[in-house]
This record gives structure tokens, sequence and C-alpha cells, in this order.
């Protein structure tokens, strides 16, 4: 995949390159003999052709509310007056329906929200989300999410904020998920209207970001969300479900928290566990798959919930689906890391549970694997601040465009992404093709495990488990230490290239000063570089003269001294940042200087 084609990626299900587009076209209506009504999808017909030819203006918008106005009131006064027969309010229906689909060509011209917005049409349009007749409630979702639709409002910021507001403000949220909560899977247009409904939640919550959260304690989204999860049966609509819970989650320690409180962390273990032992049948599915693990990994960043994960036995299972081999492998692993990152009772259950046999093996490279298929657009961007000791990510997200506005929302952070497609930095893409699609796969891993082996030296301090970790670097002749310092070479090497090369340019022009180098550098492999030094920092503590000797003999092969560790401690040391306050910056300073002194 190319670059632009990442860019322009919108889709969430069903394949193709762009958000799924469905037609405008209303379900049948019928009447007590259940017909099917021909002259209504004439009227469509002809509404459609009609609406290709109109002059997008101020005028035109004018006349089309105004019509769109009477319409309603035809409609309202046929309902009331003829309740219980439906062939009289049939023909008003029809013709409400036509202007709902008329007021679709205002996509072509975003310019004109605000003057939408002034003529004060937005409750009347929203108030159709409670229609009687579903098929009135799936025009007016189509419609919303036309108008909001990612293309449409590139660009266009300063509308798309207007009419996003008055959209929130007049409540289209609650409306949404009450009507959502009325639509069935089994009927194929209401089953699109799901589908739209979801699409249009994400277009308004990527132009008011906020909107992620006011879903979330205003709505039943959240429950609706998690109650799809729990159908084993796949589906688009079932895949995009797990993207919208991970964008709820992505940013948010409110939604977190709240879905960790409606039992969020038992039904992703159990969503995971069916694939524990299976593949998914097709990459849509695998896509899916990856949502529900970053949803599961954005839920395991507040405390109550890596302690919530750990008593619903999530551990033994991400073991479990490790020992699998399946293509869930990488992610189990991934959401070990999350779970046991500052954190000792998840690292506590991890040893007891003999996890460190499973780990080590694959730290080894001695696990074969088969790379998941799944699209950039279903992969979660890894947020990490690498100056931070022990960090969780700051956030996950599966928009691909938050890359760009969060670097330059808080410049202070350095942030990058990890993917088993891509490798995204700040302001950077690099695409690979699927011959090293595997390799990035298999580093990623290792970065991965490396991170959790420097959580288990953190979580575990003293005692037997402390012991039988160690131990697992003395044993078949201190293989893990050679491993170890194998990935030290290679990250250390890529580290001095990269390094080189910043040296070398000029960049008067691109106004790079020595942070921008480091942040440069951690994209690089610096950040990895420092855990392994970090982890060696814990063997050598240990003050075990066989490990202890290990090191120096391998060091002393690659005509290296102790004192570049010490090297890559200090840089880390002193580019530890306060995100978690002072006292804990201190503290994570004090146990890296503890390191470089013993060395």
């Amino acid at each position: 995949m190319e670059v632009a084609d990442v860019f322009n990626t919108t889709n969430h299900g069903g394949g193709g390159g762009g958000k799924r587009k469905r037609d405008g076209t209303i379900s049948t209506f019928t009447a007590a003999n259940d017909a099917v009504d021909l002259s209504l999808l004439e009227a469509v017909e002809k509404s459609q052709s009609a609406a290709a030819d109109v002059v997008l203006d101020v005028k035109t918008l004018k006349k089309l509310v105004l019509s769109f106005e009477r319409r309603l009131r035809d409609n309202l006064a046929a309902r009331l007056k003829h309740p219980n027969q439906p062939d009289k309010f049939a023909d008003s229906e029809v013709d409400l329906h036509d202007d709902l689909q008329k007021l679709k060509v205002l996509a072509g011209a975003p310019e004109l929200y605000p003057d939408l917005v002034g003529l004060d049409a937005i409750p009347s349009i929203l108030n159709l989300l409670a229609h009687d007749n579903t098929d009135i409630a799936i025009a007016v979702v189509q419609l919303l999410q036309d108008l909001t639709d990612e293309d449409v409002l590139e660009d266009n910021d300063e509308p798309a904020r207007v009419l996003v507001d008055a959209l929130i403000e007049n409540n289209v949220l609650e409306l949404l998920v009450q009507n959502l909560h009325r639509l069935s899977d089994s009927d194929p247009d209401e089953m699109a209207a799901v589908y739209n409904t979801l699409a249009t939640i994400e277009n308004l919550i990527e132009v008011k970001p906020p909107a992620a959260e006011m879903v979330c304690e205003r709505t039943r989204l959240v429950k609706w969300l998690l109650g799809k999860i729990k159908v084993r049966e796949f589906d688009s609509n079932k895949q995009y479900a797990s993207e919208i819970l991970a964008i709820l989650l992505q940013s948010s320690a409110a939604n977190q928290k709240k879905v960790g409180q409606m039992n969020g962390v038992d039904v992703l273990l159990q969503a995971v566990a069916m694939y524990k032992s299976r593949d998914p049948k097709s990459s849509d599915e695998a896509e899916m798959l990856e949502n529900l693990f970053d949803c599961l990994c954005c839920l395991l960043m507040p405390l109550e919930n890596k302690e919530r994960f750990v008593k619903a036995e999530g551990v033994e299972l991400m073991i479990i689906i490790m020992k699998q081999k399946k293509s869930a492998y990488g992610s189990a692993v991934r959401a070990l890391d999350f779970a046991m990152t500052k954190y000792p009772p998840a690292c506590e259950r991890f040893v007891d549970v003999l996890g460190l046999k499973t780990a080590f093996a694959a730290f080894m490279g001695n696990v074969i694997l088969n790379v998941p298929s799944v699209s950039a657009r279903g992969r979660a961007f890894e947020w990490r601040c690498f100056g931070c000791p022990d960090s969780n990510p700051l956030f996950i997200s599966t928009d691909f465009t938050i890359w760009k506005k969060w670097g330059k929302r808080d410049p202070r952070h350095t942030l990058r992404y990890m993917s088993s497609v891509h490798w995204v930095a700040p302001l950077m893409l690099i695409p690979v093709n699927k011959r090293n699609k595997k390799e990035r796969y298999q580093e990623e891993l290792e970065e991965r495990l490396v991170s959790l082996i420097a959580s288990l030296f953190g979580g575990i301090l003293r005692g037997s488990r402390r012991e039988r970790l160690l131990s697992k670097f003395v044993e078949n002749e201190c293989e893990k230490i050679d491993r170890l310092m194998e990935l030290y070479m290679r990250y250390s090497d890529r580290v001095k290239v990269e390094t080189e090369r910043l040296d070398s340019l000029e960049f008067d022009d691109l106004e790079m000063d020595e942070e921008e180098k480091y942040n440069r550098k951690l994209e690089s492999g610096l950040y990895t570089l420092q855990l392994i030094a970090v982890i060696l920092g814990h063997l050598w503590c240990s003050e075990n003269s066989q490990m202890r000797a290990r090191i120096e003999l391998l060091l002393k092969q690659q005509k290296l001294t102790k004192d570049h560790i010490k090297d890559i401690l200090q840089e880390y040391h002193d580019n530890i940042g306060d995100i978690d306050g002072l006292e804990e910056k201190e503290r994570a300073q004090s146990k890296i200087q503890k390191f470089i002194s013993s060395f």
C-alpha cells in the first residue's frame, strides 16, 4: 500500500478502499397486504435524478428546507388524523422521504452548513430519528452520514465544526443511539443503517473529539457495542463495533474506567478467547480481532482494570493463546505487556502460572509464527511517551489521521507508532513490502518481549519469583544473556547509524534541535536499546558472578566496555519525563542511577 492510499483509506469493513457507501433508497413501504409499492421506488429515482441538477447556493438551500418543513408538517398532520390507516399517510411519507433525499445534495456544498444551521432545520431533521416509520429514520441516518462524511468535511473545518456543534446541541448522539437499539441485523436495510449510524458517530468524534466522552456519558452506546461484540457470529457490523469501541477508548481515561465498570474487560476476554485455538477466516475478521485487542490494551491502562484483568484470569488466557501459536500470538504478548506495566500482581501471576517458559521461548526466537494479514486501516496507532520509564502508551488510535494532530497538540512528548504493516513516526510514514512485512512483525514482537521482560524485572523485586526470573538468564550456559546481548548490539548499531546520519545533515532549514534529534534516535530503536540496558542493569545488580562474567565476556568480544551500557543508561536517566509526577520521576531516576553506579 502506498502512502497516499493509507491517508485516503477510510474503510471499516466489507472490503474496498473507502468507507462503504450504500444507496440512499428507502425500503419499500408495505401496506396491509405487504405488496411492493413501485411508485415509491420511482419517486426515489426521480428525486435522485433531480438532485444531480440542483445549483447549490443559499437560495436553493432555503427552498429545500422550506419544502422539507412543509412535507414534515403534512406527514405529521396525516398521521394524527389517520393513526390507524397507513394507506392514508403513505403518500405523505413518500414525499417526506423524497425531500430528505434532496437534502443529501448539501454534502456537495459543506460551505452552506452554517446557513443550514441558521435556518433552524437541524432539530426537525433529528426529531425524525424517532419517527414511527423506521424507513424515515434510516433516511435521516443516511443523510447525517453523508453530511458528516470525512471526504466531505476535509478542508472545511469551520463549516464542519458549526454543523457538528449544532447536531450535538440538538441531541444527535442520544437520538442516534436510541434509534440504533430498534434496528435489526436480520433486515438488510436496517443492518446498513446500523453501519451508517456507527459511521456518523465516528465522523462526529473526528470533528469534535470530546464527543467520544459525551456519547459514553449520555447514551447506552457502550452497552450496545459490548452486546454486539459478545455475538459469536462475525459480520461487518461486529467488526465496525469493535473499531468504534477502540476509538471511544483510545484517548479517554474516563471511558476506559466506565467500560471497565461495565464488565468490559471480561467481555473482551471472552471475545478474543474464541481465537485462542483458531485463526480468523478472513482479513476483515483478522482486523476485528486486532481491534478487540486494541480495546483490551486501552482498558488495561487504568490500574483498576489491570486488577479486573488478573481476576478474570486474563494472564492465563494470554499464555494459552501464546502456546497455541495462532495469529493472535503477538497481540497476546502486547496485552500482557500492558497488564504487567507498573502492576506487580500481574507480574507475579505471570510467573506463578509458568508464563516465563512461554515468554522466553519466544524471546529466544524458538517460535514459528504466521504473520497476521491485517489492513493498515484496521491497525491501531500506539503512542508512547518515550521520556517516561515503563510507561503505557498515551493512547491507542485506530484513526490514522490522529497521529498528525496529536504530535502537534503536545510536542513535549515523543510519539511513535508500531504495527505489523507500517512504522509511523511523527510526520513520517514508511510503507514496507510483503517480504519485509514478516521481518517487521518479528522485530515488533522482539521489542514487545523486551518490554515485557523489563516489566517483569520492574514488578518483581524480591523473593522466589525474582530468583526464578533471574535463573532464566543462567540456564543453558547463559543463552538468554547471549540473546540479550545480540539484540543489544543490533539496536546499538542501528542507533549509531541514525546518529551519524543526523550529525551529517544540515539542519538550518529543518529547524531540528537536540530534542528532535533525540526523538529521531528513539524512533530508530533507542528506546528498545534503553530497555535492554535496564534489563542488563537488573542482571548486574543481582551480583551473580556467572551472569556478570558472561556480560563482560560478550562486551569484550564486541570490543566494548561497561561504559557503553552506562552511557545508554545515563542518556535514559537524563531524559526521563515527569508525566507521572516529580516523585515518580525521581524514583525512576534513582533506580537508573543505581544501575549506573553498579556498573
